[in-house]
């Protein structure tokens, strides 16, 4: 049997002539005889022969075939609908006993090539087919030598089922079967058996989406519940692999760069009107990302892998914009806010200020920290730097003795004393304003380097998991 395959051949090369001698001269009426006597061969072996029995001597052996699969191409793997269409070469070999001959009575020939109607055929098929039209394979030759051995090597474009598991997409793997057996004869009428371990992937075209790891074959006996007799089968399982280069470039990057936009929102001065639109822009283009990648696959329990990450983004970039709409709220408290708690005051405006390098203007990492409320505790006391007004009035009015001013004194002090009792209230106000505001400052820089180290761990605990 196995000189017999390798006498055949693989590919378009089996439905060649078998390869003969050093070419020598014949007289042409001998190439006639030999042409004679093919015709009498062909018509000797079909006279009384039917191709719709299985072709033993004893209807009680079973018949032997030889099952081998070569894979050409894949032509189309569709995750949503899960099928794989593949281009197989499905090669066969049984013996025939009732088509054997002598080669010496018929000028030595020692095999022909007939159609394949002719002769009797297994009923081979493809057992997880997902065709609609379910067709079969071509109508090609078959090579049928002396001894009784016929070889059937025909190409066929099948579409099989195929579970896909797109939990690591784009990093996936995909395991294909491919299951063939008979589908009238049981296993005490048909032998069916697997030439070799794995399937022929000499000739594969490569894919440029899917990588061919491998294709082992292996051989089941199954009795199923409609049955008492067991069935074999032979169980190609295709390992694939996904090239991820695509859909890195077109998927994955542009989620990680468009992830970095969203903690910017925070660098982004609150006055100028455009933190919120920056998140919600971000958040929209990632979910146009997002169903991009739900519209290629199947509606499974599994959520993809970069489905998780454009997930959990999404969610950062929400409750970023939350903590923008807060902050803003923060930086735009009027002149009526309440002063900044002491503990916000300590927390904020000293430990975090330092940590976020955020101070005012004309200072500096390397200037000497301001003691947190100096400013607003000499301000709130009335001391003489805060108005210097207010201390020679007071000087004046301790220097001269009530009953020796003026009458219309009194008034003057009253009004002067009005006029720097509200400059003192507009500078407190003017003071906790721009505590408030710097507060904002400090929570948008902290949050920003928050967010900022959040999306680089996602991006590489996404990048380490697939891997």
């Amino acid at each position: 049997m196995a000189g017999s395959w390798g006498s055949l051949g693989r590919g378009p090369a089996a439905f060649a002539a078998v390869a003969p001698p050093a070419p020598v001269w014949v007289p042409s009426g001998c190439r006639g005889a030999q042409g004679r006597f093919a015709y009498k061969l062909l018509h000797d072996l079909f006279a009384n022969y039917s191709s719709a029995l299985r072709p033993v001597e004893d209807t009680d052996r079973a018949l032997n075939v030889t099952l081998q699969i070569t894979l050409s191409q894949i032509i189309d793997m569709d995750e949503r609908n899960q099928v794989l269409t593949s281009y197989l070469w499905v090669r066969q070999a049984w013996l025939d006993a009732h088509l054997t001959w002598d080669k010496d009575a018929y000028d030595g020939i020692d095999s022909i090539r007939i159609p394949s109607s002719y002769v009797w055929r297994p009923d081979i098929i493809l057992y997880n087919n997902a065709d609609d039209h379910f067709g079969g394979s071509m109508e090609t030759n078959v090579v049928l030598r002396s001894d009784g051995h016929i070889m059937w090597d025909s190409p066929a474009i099948t579409k099989s089922s195929c579970k896909v598991d797109v939990s690591y997409f784009p990093f996936d793997g995909q395991r294909c079967r491919l299951t063939f057996g008979s589908w009238t004869y049981n296993g005490n009428q048909i032998d069916l058996r697997n030439r070799l371990d794995t399937g022929d992937l000499t000739d594969f075209v490569e894919n440029v989406e899917w990588e061919v790891l491998g294709m082992p074959a292996t051989r089941n006996v199954i009795t199923y519940g409609c049955c008492s007799e067991p069935y074999p089968d032979v169980t190609y399982t295709l390992l694939l692999r996904r090239r991820a280069s695509f859909y890195i470039f077109n998927l994955l990057l542009p989620c990680i760069m468009v992830s970095f936009l969203a903690p910017l929102g925070f660098y982004l001065p609150a006055d100028s009107g455009e933190k919120v639109s920056l998140g919600v822009t971000v958040l929209l283009a990632l979910t146009v990302f997002q169903l991009l990648v739900a519209e290629s696959m199947p509606p499974a329990e599994s959520v993809p892998l970069i489905g998780k990450y454009y997930i959990a983004t999404m969610t950062m970039i929400t409750a970023s914009t939350a903590l923008t709409i807060f902050i803003m709220n923060v930086h735009h408290c009027g002149p009526g806010a309440r002063p900044v708690p002491p503990w916000a005051r300590r927390l904020i405006l000293h430990h975090m200020a330092r940590l976020c390098c955020v101070y005012e203007v004309g200072e500096s990492c390397k200037s000497p920290p301001r003691a947190p409320g100096g400013r607003a505790g000499r301000g709130d006391a009335g001391g003489p730097g805060e108005s210097p007004g207010e201390g020679e009035v007071g000087t004046e009015a301790g220097g001269c003795p009530r009953d020796r001013c003026p009458c219309h004194h009194d008034g003057l002090l009253r009004n002067v004393g009005y006029i720097a009792s509200c400059l003192r209230r507009h500078r407190a106000a003017q003071r906790r304003t721009s505590e408030w505001k710097k507060v904002a400052k400090v929570m948008d820089r902290f949050f920003m380097w928050v967010f900022f180290l959040m999306v680089f761990l996602m991006s590489v605990l996404v990048l380490g998991k697939a891997a």
